[in-house]
């Protein structure tokens, strides 16, 4: 191997010292005096240890965006955090082992006085009534009787000393009627200059009051709450005996439509006044005009402007559609979900909805949001989603694992305080904050500034994560200054969902008219959704009041109109997110207490 390095190595080592000193000179002359010295191995090989440690960094990262991927399209995303994965629970319910064992540490407890902690004490799951509802009307149906049921062999005709009974439930398809309205017609008789005399026409929601508001009411459900496209809505008409075109469905949506434009601008102006708001956008797909008939923009009108800029623009690099964007606007203080659609995600959209509003504007980290409270000066302050920042800090765990858990941990412990905090006023809230999770945030900020958060590389994924907390700090600790404002967004950002579901079935909006009318159409149902009505129930009296020329928006709220028709308050879905809600408190409790 010596002998690779230099021929000379190559013959034999000689065996007096002056030779040995000679051969040493010469390699020494030949190739530097450095060539064979400790420290220069010793520094090359520290450096390919850092250049080994850096590549395993990278293979790491790569290997990490790998698995990000193959979690989008097949894995669950659940960024729920384990404190110590290694402690695995083993489920033995159901067998007789376990239900031995249960019974002896019940008997042992009993016996030893232990008292058991109320966060430990199984709360009963009430049992399920599977007894049919009382309020659906019943007929009765009996039975044929064979003749040997009827006569005894021994003792002749039997009788009847009573009936066992069942209950059936059964199905009938939804029923279409048209009602026929008379108007009686008045005249003098043989005085044709007196005209004919008639009761006024009720106002229709289409020409001719040919379709009621309880069409309308089941159009609007159908699509908006339940994502049927319109050719789907035709089959389910068609299966209750009307067959109606396509292009009917969509007038009676149209008029709808002009008929709650008011109302949902009461619902922004609404939601404006209530000073607290989560914002989220996602993407839908806008058919471009056929005939390339760009709508010329309105002097003074930024929106138009942005539509004829954006098609513009896509006719010219001959795009079919374009990418627009559904926003939500969620109130914090007032229990509605405002809707509202543009053709791109430029911030002169959600400047025009948020004129006049002076709040807080609870967001992600969009550039636009950011730009949007400079502009305000100082009337809207912007608050961050601190999911956002855990979910970078979770994704780095493959990675970073103790840095990474060390962060995650921090962010269990704000999540923990604000689980204690849910049944507390705003004020009291507020001091909880002040008093425990602002220390918890401080010792964040200290270990932000360390020198092992400094050595994370920046382009890793934390260091990504680390820039992400450094850059928003101040919004993502704007929750400590308001006890009404929520800790994250995650109740905004599940709106989307809606909006995704009916992508999935409507596939795109037709035009820029259509996508408004889908805005307004979702804020009515979303915000029924969230105050648990009976949606076709709300929808058609609220075309109903609207078609009879009410103006009194505010008791047309979903909230206010929950509270004058509590029987159309859909209870089951109340219970539902109780029990969810008391579910995963007590989760969180046990969990704290297994940490201790």
């Amino acid at each position: 191997m010596l002998a690779d390095m230099d021929p000379e190595l190559a013959n034999p080592i000689p065996d007096d010292l002056a030779a040995c000193q000679a051969l040493i000179a010469r390699l020494l002359a030949k190739n530097g005096s450095q060539a064979y010295s400790i420290e220069s191995h010793e520094a090359t090989i520290g450096e390919l240890e850092r250049r080994n440690q850096t590549l395993e960094r990278e293979k790491q990262e790569l290997q990490l965006a790998y698995n990000e991927l193959l979690q989008r399209a097949f894995r669950n995303r659940s960024e729920r955090y384990i404190a110590d994965p290694n402690q695995l629970k083993l489920d033995f319910q159901g067998t007789p082992e376990a239900a031995d064992a249960a019974a002896g540490l019940a008997e042992a407890v009993e016996e030893a006085g232990i008292v058991i902690p109320e966060h430990k004490r199984r709360v009963p799951k009430p049992k399920r009534s599977e007894k049919l509802p009382e309020h659906l009307p019943r007929y009765e149906v009996e039975v044929p009787v064979p003749d040997e049921v009827k006569h005894c062999p021994e003792h002749g005709e039997r009788k009847i000393i009573g009936y066992d009974t069942t209950e059936t439930l059964e199905f009938e398809r939804p029923k279409l009627r048209v009602r026929v309205t008379k108007y009686a017609k008045y005249a003098c008789p043989n005085q044709a200059e007196c005209g004919v005399a008639s009761p006024e026409r009720a106002q229709g929601l289409v020409e001719g009051t040919r379709y009621d508001t309880s069409v309308a009411a089941e159009a609007i459900t159908g699509k908006y709450a339940y994502h049927l496209p319109i050719y789907r809505e035709q089959d389910y008409f068609a299966g209750c005996g009307w067959t109606p075109a396509r292009s009917t469905l969509l007038n009676v949506l149209k008029a709808s439509a002009g008929l709650i434009r008011p109302l949902v601008a009461h619902f922004r102006e609404a939601l404006i006044a209530g000073g607290l708001l989560g914002t989220d956008d996602t993407g839908t797909t806008l058919l471009l005009p056929q005939d390339d008939n760009i709508p010329p923009p309105i002097p003074g009108d930024s929106k138009s402007e942005r539509i004829h800029e954006v098609f513009q623009q896509a006719f010219q690099e001959k795009k079919p559609s374009v990418s627009a964007h559904m926003w939500a606007y969620r109130g914090v203080i007032v229990p509605l979900n405002v809707f509202d659609f543009t053709v791109s995600r430029h911030r002169d959209g959600p400047e025009l909805f948020l004129q006049g509003f002076r709040g807080t504007l609870l967001g992600d980290c969009y550039s636009g949001n950011q730009g949007i409270a400079l502009r305000s000066e100082g009337a809207i302050r912007r608050a961050a989603c601190c999911a956002h920042a855990r979910r970078k800090v979770n994704e780095s765990v493959a990675v970073y694992p103790r840095e990474a858990s060390l962060l995650l941990g921090m962010f269990q412990h704000l999540y923990d305080i604000e689980d204690r905090g849910k049944t507390l006023s705003a004020d009291e809230r507020q001091l909880l904050r002040e008093r425990e999770a602002a220390p918890v945030w401080q010792a964040m900020r200290e270990w932000l500034a360390s020198d092992v958060a400094k050595e994370v590389l920046p382009k890793s994924k934390l260091g990504e994560a680390l820039g992400y907390l450094r850059n928003h700090w101040d919004p993502l600790r704007e929750y400590l200054r308001d006890g009404r404002l929520p800790i994250d967004n995650n109740e905004t950002e599940q709106l989307m969902k809606q909006v995704a579901i009916g992508r999935k079935n409507w596939l795109f909006v037709g035009s820029v008219a259509a996508g408004e009318r889908t805005a307004d159409f979702m804020t009515l149902v979303s915000s029924a959704v969230r105050n648990d009505l009976d949606v076709w129930a709300y929808v058609k009296d609220v075309l109903d009041k609207l078609l009879a020329g009410s103006s009194d928006y505010e008791s047309l709220r979903p909230d206010r109109w929950r509270e004058a028709h509590p029987d159309f308050i859909r209870q089951y879905r109340v219970a539902e997110r109780r029990d969810r809600a008391d579910r995963k408190q007590r989760q969180r409790i046990d969990r704290r207490h297994r940490s201790r």
